[in-house]
């Protein structure tokens, strides 16, 4: 008879790469929704520059992966079940989420489920509260961060081509949204696409009960190098499956769009998250991108935002650290009793 926690160990792996096209095609927007609303670039080619450059990124050190699998629970509250039900709790918010439209942070749900699936299971002490605490800090500071540089960006361009025809800063500016797309994209996938690496990982560890699978997570390893392409894989199929709705929102509806409005969007947003993932800090890259877009936005005045879009975004960000906390809770709970 075939071992079971080998089953569960396929599962997790299974709900693991379902994580990842989830995090993928709702994400999709936070790294084309500026081109594609500035019409720098078609839907279909920002796509697949998303989806290439967000594997580039996934392939791409592991800090942040080493945070998601050793950094939010302590190691002896880390268990088949815990991990099943943060993944649960993600799976289901991000695809409700996406299905309306609404840009959510797919790295704050799956770290709001684990903590709380660890609380359901083990209880307080589960939880590593210096790391959650920095993490969870990021949530305020890298809006912020975004708001401000977009912002920062946006008048300091609009000062520098002041005397550029309109026509030549749209040409300009279209060609140059590819290198920031690409970049924002990279970032993404070095940040988010991280995530699925330290889960499959956890789940190694637990299978084998060695913890040396952390040191393995490298291209060079002839085992470590399949959970990052998978896991890169995955975030970057979901990214090519494209999360339209989702784009639209972010694109289309907070504010309207010029190609140097995007260029300044998404050069702040992925400098932000470039630097929170050389850290090992888990952020959202979602926070980021619509807090870029809402600072860019406001330069023109701050009624060229709108802000009821603005605000239905904001309550999404908050309504993932209480629907995520409760499903994961309810995940592990239900999963405790069953098992």
């Amino acid at each position: 008879m075939a071992d079971p926690s080998l089953w569960l160990l396929f599962f997790i792996i299974a709900l693991a790469i379902g994580f990842g096209i989830v995090n993928g095609f709702n994400d999709a927007a936070n790294a084309i929704a500026a081109s594609v609303g500035s019409r720098a670039l078609s839907p279909r080619k920002a796509v697949i520059l998303a989806a290439l450059c967000n594997m580039a990124g996934a392939a791409t050190g592991t800090a942040v992966a080493m945070t998601i699998g050793k950094g939010i629970l302590d190691p002896e509250a880390i268990s088949y079940l815990t991990v099943i039900s943060g993944l649960a709790a993600v799976i289901v918010w991000g695809t409700i989420a996406t299905y309306w439209g609404l840009p959510v942070s797919i790295t704050h749900s799956f770290i709001t489920g684990l903590a709380a699936a660890g609380v359901a299971l083990v209880g307080s002490e589960a939880i590593q509260w210096n790391v959650l605490q920095r993490v969870l800090s990021a949530v305020v500071t890298a809006p912020v961060l975004g708001f401000i540089g977009g912002f920062a960006l946006m008048v300091i361009l609009l000062w520098v081509f002041r005397q550029s025809a309109p026509t030549r800063m749209r040409v300009i500016f279209s060609r140059l949204q590819w290198l920031t797309t690409g970049f924002l994209a990279y970032s993404h996938g070095k940040n988010d696409g991280q995530m699925p690496i330290g889960v499959i990982t956890m789940a190694l560890v637990i299978y084998s009960g060695d913890a040396g699978w952390w040191d393995r997570l490298s291209l060079w390893d002839p085992i470590g190098r399949y959970i990052i392409i998978i896991s890169a894989l995955a975030i970057s199929s979901g990214t090519a499956i494209g999360g339209w709705r989702v784009i639209r929102t972010l694109g289309l509806r907070v504010t309207s769009l010029q190609p140097v409005h995007g260029f300044a969007t998404q050069a702040s947003a992925a400098m932000v998250i470039e630097v929170a993932s050389n850290f090992g800090i888990p952020v959202s890259t979602t926070h980021c991108v619509s807090s870029s877009i809402m600072g860019v936005g406001a330069t023109r005045r701050l009624s060229a935002v709108r802000w009821g879009v603005a605000g239905n975004i904001v309550t999404a960000w908050i309504l993932t650290f209480p629907i995520c906390g409760g499903l994961g809770y309810l995940f592990a709970r239900l999963l405790g009793a069953i098992f």
